[in-house]
């Protein structure tokens, strides 16, 4: 069950006499007043940084990608809306981008290796694109038969289609994650026209020229730009530029970065990068409410949890379970939204790891361990740089660790552990169990309590902490089967909830014991009524529903 080691002499504190100084510290810088005191830009800036790491980008690509690309849209004589739009556009370019990670990883491996690979291409030239597959397959496959490898090619290479669609995927995700924090049409327009081309060779729909968005021509070129730059330096930069003009590249665009390439480039790689682009927002700075936040931190969430299948919902899972049991333990309302954050975002760092690790069925390496094991440090450097955000992130990324010392990243002892980390442990084991995986079954409630009362006597979690959260989850009560969500029927839910878990549509279909065409019929009256036309933007209104709760 991911237990850690017993230490039953570990020393433990009682709820009132636990106290984590530099925790408390890090904590009251913002996140308990009666105002967020945090920008849009910081917190957009903090998930672009998960975006690099679900992309195989370095950290900060996006914050470089963004620097170039306002500058850039300067030198075009941009005004300051445009210029939104398009300092946005890059630090968001990706949040689709957990929509299409099981394609790549079931055609390709490491999904974060193959995006690297992807961003080095020229996705207008189909035989680029058919070598890079055959090289990443074969990479995958290394040790196989050459049998084996060519049917694993072939394989992949019909599978093609399918990973265009995952484009539209991204696309669909990307603009109701955007819609959701609260941008306005043009920028979730945008959002929609991630891969087109100037030349109209792009995906999804082959829009071409002046009808893709301004925003959307100059972060293309910015972004391939920060790529080769970084490769091979601004003679590379250039060549690219050069070479994808009236391509996909808007020829003015192409013609306006080489001929100023040196001082839209001066010393991109050597400022820092966090400051430069909260000083660069275009217009004046936008303060969020207390509840834009929080439905920032939910849509961080969605985007994180996307990853898998097995993990949709499972981070607004924790929150709740972890802010009822904060409530029932008499914590303050602050407090109880702190720990609601702070189960929002305990999981970003997840996006630093392939999906093929989380999902894998078998038992882990020690060398995919290593990996595990470093993702709630990924979610505390994501944070870190905001003031506000930081806080939370303190919090958030003390998750795994356990009373006895033996959890991880730190491995901090009880006397370190504050009490919201207690219950933000418990929720998140608890939360976990009751999920499927793809080496296990679900548990059931009740034998996911006695699983958590089993780590209170090994001396992994807090005692009261898991009290309070098995009473929170005992209290709960779930969606009534009568209760309709978008006009959607009782077996229609039932289709979208194994839709959403990844389940095909013969799969489906033999756990309905019904015929697969009628699943079919099922799923595409689904999209009709709430709206969507892909998968995972299907999967994206479950969780936005609660159509996945499990309690």
């Amino acid at each position: 069950m991911n237990g850690c080691g017993c230490n039953r002499g570990a020393t433990k504190l009682s709820f009132a006499e636990t106290k984590c100084i530099r925790y408390h510290a890090v904590l009251m810088n913002g996140t308990r007043s009666g105002k967020s005191k945090v920008r849009l830009a910081e917190v957009m800036t903090a998930l672009s940084l998960a975006t690099d790491l679900g992309t195989g980008q370095p950290l900060e690509f996006a914050m470089q990608s963004c620097v170039l690309a306002v500058r850039l849209g300067k030198r075009l004589g941009y005004g300051d809306v445009i210029l939104r739009d398009i300092y946005y556009e890059a630090l968001l370019r990706y949040i689709g981008c957990n929509a299409e990670t099981h394609i790549l990883v079931s055609m390709m491996g490491d999904e974060r290796a193959a995006r690297a690979e992807f961003a080095k291409i020229d996705l207008g030239q189909p035989a680029q694109i058919v070598k890079l597959v055959i090289r990443l397959i074969e990479q995958a496959n290394a040790g196989a038969s050459s049998v084996e490898i060519a049917r694993a090619i072939e394989h992949g290479l019909a599978r093609l289609p399918e990973l265009g669609g995952s484009f539209v995927e991204h696309c669909e995700v990307a603009q109701r994650l955007a819609t959701r924090i609260g941008f306005g049409e043009n920028l979730v327009r945008g959002l929609g026209q991630l891969y087109e081309r100037w030349d109209g060779k792009g995906l999804p729909h082959g829009v071409a020229g002046e009808a893709i968005a301004p925003q959307v021509r100059v972060v293309t070129l910015a972004q391939d730009a920060v790529t080769f730059y970084r490769l091979g330096g601004l003679d590379a930069a250039i060549a690219v530029a050069r070479e994808r003009r009236a391509g996909a590249y808007e020829p003015r665009i192409a013609d306006a970065f080489c001929t100023h390439a040196h001082e839209l480039m001066e010393e991109l790689d050597k400022l820092s990068a966090w400051r430069s682009v909260l000083e660069l927002e275009p217009g004046p700075a936008i303060w969020l409410t207390d509840a834009q936040f929080d439905r920032a931190c939910e849509v961080m969430a969605d985007f994180t949890d996307m990853k898998s299948p097995f993990t949709l919902g499972h981070s607004r899972g924790v929150a709740d379970l972890a802010a009822r049991a904060a409530r029932q333990s008499g914590f303050s309302e602050t407090d109880v939204s702190v720990v609601r954050r702070a189960g929002w975002l305990h999981d970003m760092g997840r996006t630093g790891v392939s999906v093929g690790i989380w999902d894998k069925p078998g038992p882990l390496t020690e060398r995919e361990w290593e990996q595990v094991r470093l993702h709630p440090y990924y979610t505390e450097r994501i944070l870190a740089r905001s003031p506000a955000l930081a806080g939370v992130g303190a919090l958030a990324c003390l998750h795994h660790e356990r009373m006895d010392g033996s959890g991880y990243h730190r491995a901090l002892p009880a006397p370190m552990l504050p009490p919201l980390a207690r219950i933000l442990a418990a929720a998140d084991v608890y939360h976990a169990l009751i999920e499927p995986r793809a080496y296990r079954s679900a548990l059931t409630p009740k034998a996911a309590a006695a699983e958590l009362r089993a780590q209170v006597r090994n001396g992994h979690l807090d005692g009261e902490a898991v009290s309070a959260v098995l009473q929170a989850a005992g209290h709960a009560v779930g969606r009534t089967r009568g209760e309709r969500v978008g006009g959607l029927t009782s077996r229609e839910v039932e289709v979208l909830q194994l839709l959403a878990r990844g389940d095909s549509i013969r799969e489906i279909a033999v756990a309905l014991t019904v015929a697969p065409k009628t699943i079919d019929n099922h799923i595409q009256h689904i999209y009709q009524k709430i709206g969507v036309s892909t998968r995972a933007a299907a999967a994206l209104y479950a969780v936005e529903h609660h159509l996945l709760d499990r309690f």
